[in-house]
């Protein structure tokens, strides 16, 4: 927390306090009041680096000043639903230490003829794409319980 007021701090002190608002403004702080994350998000945002934005408008910060293992992360595009099948396998490896490569650097170094395109993993998206086993409450093929005969120990 005093990261983030010693980075709102040096803000207000480069911008002044009008050009600390208007910068609260246009980066959506005031929309995303609603929803914690995400505030947490710009709020974290504040004095950071927009290091780049991938194809599908992720944009990935860096903050050199902060804890090491917490200075890199996401503010996805899509802001009402996002996890992490969201961020394409270039920007994954520069968000955990595997590489200190960019994924726009890496772009341009990976041949064209391999690998598949990206695609955001939605299994866990909609009653429909989630898989229930038979016995289970939510399943639309419910199991027919009524062949089913209780054990009966035997009188003696």
């Amino acid at each position: 927390m005093a990261s983030v007021l010693k980075s709102a701090l040096q803000v207000i002190k480069e911008r002044g306090l009008l050009g600390f608002g208007r910068m609260l403004k246009e980066e959506g702080y005031l929309r995303c009041l609603r929803d914690g994350n995400l505030l947490q998000t710009k709020i974290h945002n504040i004095g950071a680096t927009l290091v780049g934005v991938d194809k599908f408008g992720n944009k990935y910060y860096q903050n050199l000043g902060a804890q090491f293992g917490r200075h890199r992360w996401v503010e996805y595009a899509e802001k009402s639903r996002y996890n992490a099948s969201q961020v394409p396998a270039e920007w994954h490896g520069w968000l955990h230490f595997i590489t200190d490569h960019t994924g726009d650097e890496l772009l341009m170094l990976k041949p064209k003829r391999y690998g598949a395109e990206h695609r955001e993993n939605l299994s866990g998206e909609g009653d429909d794409l989630i898989y229930h086993s038979k016995g289970h409450a939510l399943n639309a093929e419910k199991r027919d319980w009524t062949s089913y005969q209780p054990w009966q120990p035997t009188k003696t």
